[in-house]
């Protein structure tokens, strides 16, 4: 599909969907680090991709594309740490990891399909003299 800005991305759009339903699920959390890092690594998702899409190049897309993954892989960790501590209760816990799984997958995806439209530096020609 073609997109025009960041807010047509699905990914984008299920990333603060993530982030709003983090933010509501830890709302009642009283170890306040915990909330304060779950809620910051689950916004942090789509407000990466939509840094990486406006700024100039492809390449700085992919880039700010691996940030957002990697801020999935945070939450998810900081989602065991806090399952660990019974917060979240276990059906909510599952659906959060569930659906940081599949963005994560959303986002390597686009990362590929953005990769192939950057030009291939072209190779240095090495010269015997």
């Amino acid at each position: 599909m073609a997109y025009q800005s960041f807010e047509d991305l699905e990914v984008w759009q299920r990333g603060c969907r993530l982030a709003v339903n983090v933010f509501l699920k830890f709302s009642q959390c009283e170890n306040f680090t915990m909330k304060d890092q779950v809620q910051r690594a689950a916004l942090s998702v789509p407000c990466n991709i939509a840094e990486g899409h406006e700024r100039d190049t492809e390449k700085e897309f992919v880039r700010f594309l691996n940030i957002a993954q990697g801020s999935c892989r945070e939450l998810r960790t900081r989602l065991y740490t806090s399952r660990k501590l019974n917060f979240p209760g276990k059906p909510e816990f599952n659906q959060l990891v569930t659906e940081s799984r599949e963005i994560s997958a959303m986002i390597r995806g686009l990362g590929k399909t953005v990769s192939k439209r950057i030009p291939a530096k072209p190779k240095r020609v090495r010269r015997i003299t």
